[in-house]
């Protein structure tokens, strides 16, 4: 017998930066040296304390089911957290915590919109966020921008294509950006807001990278404009990136309580709850682990500029410098319009480099950015100027 399989799971493609890690990784199990600029996590060990209280929390045997929206501790060291970092009250109950802030929006996603509701993305965009809201079966309304505005949308574009739409319902912001490393200021995200409110949509405000910011560049969170802002406003973010604790899968959403209460809802049908051990780390990671952040960001500034100076010193190569997260997107249309190897878009260059020069990166088709590929500079220093020389040689054999 022959099971149908759900239009769902048809219309889902894999994760294209997972795809590329693991075509990298099975590459370097096979004795090939590939330096991978795929991937989307810290080179960082998780801080040794946090480490400590897993190891503490197994030992007390704190391994049995939690609440579905996570232990009570961990809900107000996160309310604690928003008021220190971004002046935001929050109701320890207004909070959620998930398997990763991926699990959040899926959550998030799921408790607000119906069937053919339109949820607006700025382009380029994470990779999971079209394919979450297709899982709803709502409509991903991309809004592209351009290198010349930063990559960011306007309150102005904002307010023209909304004109456009019959049921907007849901806008998913991403400062720090994933693959930019763009930053909204104030001021615009004061004019987003501001229409947002006008047409009552629902801001998904995903601030996973907001510690990870550069020179005099700062993180404000959207909710932070105003308390009617705030109550119109969900935020996302985890450990994952700050902590580097990828793997400990812990993200949270905090917005209106019945948003909220809602998602708690769908994720104790799902999940239960979140990995008890995690729950406990996280604690420590939010309240105690401000000197590794810092470190780390130090590092990754200085890979930043080495990467961004060297990818502008590459014949017809433009990129501009990010602002936050670890990542760099530079535009490399001229080669795919210009070789000789029949390579026509972003996804062929990505595997000519891959296969041919032993170097990993992600295809900006991947992000809705087809003419630019994403570099990831979490790496080390040693890996990114080899990595760079390879990726020299590769445009120059075109």
């Amino acid at each position: 017998m022959s099971v149908r399989l759900s239009h769902r799971a048809k219309a889902i493609k894999p994760s294209p930066t997972l795809t590329v890690s693991a075509l990298a990784k099975s590459m370097i199990a096979e004795g090939i040296d590939v330096i991978n600029f795929g991937v989307g996590e810290p080179d960082f060990n998780t801080p040794e304390n946090v480490k400590a209280e897993a190891k503490k929390a197994i030992d007390e045997d704190f391994t049995r089911y939690t609440a579905s929206s996570g232990i009570i501790e961990l809900r107000e060291a996160i309310a604690n957290k928003l008021k220190r970092d971004n002046n935001l009250e929050c109701n320890p109950n207004d909070i959620l915590v998930s398997p990763g802030a991926k699990a959040s929006i899926a959550f998030i996603l799921l408790a607000v919109c119906d069937p053919r509701d339109e949820v607006i993305i700025p382009a380029p965009y994470w990779v999971s966020y079209t394919s979450q809201v297709e899982m709803v079966d709502a409509l991903p309304v991309l809004l592209p921008t351009t290198m010349a505005n930063d990559f960011k949308i306007t309150a102005v574009q904002l307010e023209e294509a909304i004109k456009y739409l019959s049921s907007p319902k849901v806008l998913i912001l991403n400062s720090p950006n994933n693959p930019t490393g763009s930053v909204y200021n104030k001021q615009e995200l004061e004019g987003i807001a501001e229409v947002c409110l006008k047409h009552n949509i629902l801001i998904i405000s995903d601030e996973i990278y907001e510690k990870l910011i550069y020179d005099d560049n700062e993180h404000i969170s959207i909710a932070s404009i105003s308390e009617e802002v705030k109550e119109n406003t969900v935020i996302i973010n985890g450990v994952s990136k700050a902590y580097a604790m990828t793997g400990w899968r812990l993200g949270y959403a905090a917005g209106p309580t019945d948003i909220i209460k809602s998602a708690s809802r769908i994720q104790s049908h799902i999940t239960s709850c979140v990995n008890s051990i995690a729950q406990k780390a996280a604690i420590v990671a939010l309240n105690s682990c401000e000197d590794s952040v810092s470190e780390m960001c130090v590092q990754f500034q200085e890979r930043r500029n080495i990467l961004i100076a060297e990818l502008n010193n590459i014949p017809n190569i433009k990129c501009i410098k990010p602002k936050g997260a670890f990542y760099a997107m530079p535009d490399v249309s001229y080669y795919i319009h210009n070789n000789n190897k029949n390579i026509k878009n972003s996804a062929d260059l990505c595997e000519y480099l891959l296969k041919e020069y032993h170097i990993a990166i992600v295809p900006g088709s991947a992000f809705g950015a087809p003419g630019f590929v994403r570099f990831s500079y979490a790496n080390s220093l040693d890996n990114i100027k080899q990595g760079l020389e390879r990726f020299k040689r590769g445009l120059e054999s075109l």
